[in-house]
């Protein structure tokens, strides 16, 4: 099926069109056309073009309405306050533009023409360390972004740029060979997430409190992470391990959030080891990066410490060893040269902004970013608790995210119990599972990615209000409908006139292709789901006043209405797919 255009679309253009045979003088001009409460759509374009001609915007306004044809599209125009343009489309405009829609699988949202290639990187784990609530974020946003991005049509690689490189591996590989069997699973068979994240927390403290009272395995622990970085095949193997037991750990913890992450994605510091030396070689010999103190440092102009001293970016140490920077501008390197990538998303917690902002600059001066390729910070703000302070426990540790992931499905459990009528209890358990991993995932995204957002369980499971839960409860509404229609089937029926709520929700449904374009190119997912409150809103309008089964409209009407109802199911769940979020049909 050809992509749909959008009754907006439409509508611009016929204005655009008569715009040019009333006012040919003004050349191309912008109707600037949006969703108004006074019509359908409002142009507020006449007001700049007044400017432009130094005439009346009424008067200008009047002239473009007669050369505004009504009929098919159109059924009437209206000039407001200082020259606005007021346009009601027709009831069949409406509905057949819904049908095309309906017809098409992709529910007439077109792919892009000349895609490109976006590498995010998102869901960053550390090796051998529990996820917190900080990795939250990170993970949800990043997720809803590739799945947005790739039914856009861009070409899509993930990464997960996981710490798994540094001194402390060090002091974790050299206990473990002398303590071989500390991390032996005691059962052949799999191991749970918890069972491997316990084993490797007990070893780092045991090996953390050798490190720090014995001054020889401090010394040995140090050998042992030059050994690591020179590739040596025993201490490789040792590490091996640790970052096998974390995998276990982290894919129960993904699975838990109801997200794939592949083996294949995860490419951690250790990655881009072998780049280090040539990216310092480069930026050393291009003069991107100078010699300060025995470091190689970028400076930037604008970047100062509290004593006013310009602030480097140190891409070697003094001793050395190579900083983040090193690892994060040969992963650029690799990106864009191996991966041709011309787009590269971060989404990275705000307060590293001031180091990626530095890394890209860098990498500009030293000719891996351009014109053609672009790197941008997707930055997220912090979860905070209910009293508005970062997320802490009452003892005050990070809370753990596998505890917040629970507390959440048992909440959820709650709200799923009281409604549920007719689920058994395995559906209850299922259920309750999609909910309250829904409604996190729908918090962190409903919040613009910059803002922090308070972490509120009680109102994230609610019925009422702008949550996932609500969402999830309208589009089963529209699923129990099918179940009591016996045997009238959806037809749209162009020839009918609409209701007041029919109308309301026509419209807002032929809008989703252009959210789901502003969300993808504006990187920002909670476009979507505010659409899509607003579309489970209009829906339960709709549905308290426009009968579809009880009591029984017309066989034509009823037909429709169906229709409505199953645009509206498909789009909601096509737009809760898109952010991880499960539209169970019962519940």
């Amino acid at each position: 099926m050809a992509p749909v255009t959008s009754l907006a679309s439409t509508v611009d253009q016929r204005i655009a069109d008569a715009l040019s045979a009333a006012l040919p003088e003004a050349g191309p001009a912008d109707p600037l056309l949006r969703r108004s409460d006074r019509a359908d759509f409002q142009a507020n374009g006449m007001l700049a073009l007044a400017k432009k001609l130094k005439g009346n915007p009424r008067d200008l306004a009047a002239k473009v309405v007669q050369a505004l044809a009504t009929g098919d599209l159109v059924k009437e125009v209206e000039v407001s306050g200082p020259g606005f343009l007021n346009i009601t489309v027709t009831d069949r405009a409406i509905t057949e533009t819904l049908a095309a829609r309906a017809a098409d699988d992709r529910l007439g949202v077109p792919r892009a023409t000349d895609p490109g290639t976006t590498v995010i990187d998102y869901a960053q784990p550390n090796v051998a360390k529990e996820m917190h609530v900080g990795h939250l974020r990170s993970a949800v946003i990043g997720a809803a972004m590739v799945e947005i991005l790739e039914f856009t049509g861009e070409n899509v690689i993930r990464r997960h740029h996981i710490g798994d490189w540094g001194t402390q591996f060090g002091m974790l590989i050299q206990y473990l060979t002398e303590h071989p069997h500390e991390l032996d699973h005691k059962r052949a068979e799999s191991v749970s997430g918890e069972e491997a994240m316990s084993n490797l927390g007990r070893l780092y403290k045991s090996a953390r409190a050798v490190f720090d009272s014995d001054e020889e395995f401090k010394a040995r622990a140090r050998d042992r992470v030059v050994a690591l970085q020179a590739g040596d095949a025993q201490t490789l193997a040792q590490w091996q391990r640790f970052v096998d037991e974390s995998k276990i750990y982290f894919h129960s913890v993904f699975d838990k959030l109801d997200m794939e992450i592949r083996d294949e994605d995860v490419v951690g510091e250790s990655g881009y080891n072998d780049m280090l030396e040539e990216t310092c070689r480069i930026l050393e010999e291009t003069g991107v990066a100078v010699r300060s103190d025995g470091a190689l440092c970028v400076f930037f102009d604008d970047v100062k410490g509290p004593d006013g001293n310009p602030t480097p970016l140190i891409v070697k140490k003094s001793n050395g060893g190579y900083g983040y920077a090193a690892t994060d501008l040969s992963a650029i390197r690799d990106r864009v040269g191996n991966l041709k990538a011309d787009t590269l998303l971060y989404v990275v917690d705000a307060r590293q902004s001031l180091h990626f902002k530095m890394v890209f600059e860098t990498a500009r001066r030293a000719g891996w970013l351009n014109e053609d390729v672009k790197a941008v910070q997707l930055a997220f703000g912090t979860v905070l608790g209910k009293d508005g302070k970062p997320f802490k426990t009452r003892e005050g540790e990070t809370v753990r995210l596998v505890d917040l992931l629970d507390e959440a499905v048992e909440r959820a459990a709650a709200v799923v119990r009281e409604k549920a009528k007719d689920l058994t209890e395995d559906e209850i358990v299922e259920r309750s599972t999609q909910v309250g991993i829904g409604a996190v995932k729908y918090a962190d995204l409903s919040t613009s990615a910059a803002r922090d957002y308070k972490f509120d369980l009680d109102q994230m499971v609610s019925l009422h209000g702008d949550t996932s839960v609500y969402i999830q409860y309208a589009y089963a509404r529209t699923r129990s409908i099918f179940g009591k229609a016996g045997d009238r089937s959806p037809v749209a029926r162009p020839e009918l006139e609409l209701a007041p709520a029919e109308r309301e929700l026509g419209l807002h449904l032929d809008q989703f292709g252009q959210v789901l374009d502003e969300a993808a190119s504006a990187y920002e997912p909670h476009k979507l789901t505010a659409y899509l409150y607003q579309l489970a809103s209009l829906f339960t309008t709709f549905y308290d006043k426009c009968p579809v089964i009880k009591p029984a409209p017309p066989q034509e009407i009823a037909e429709n209405r169906l229709f409505l109802c199953d645009l509206t199911a498909r789009t909601l769940h096509q737009g809760m797919t898109l952010l991880g979020i499960r539209t169970p049909e019962r519940l």
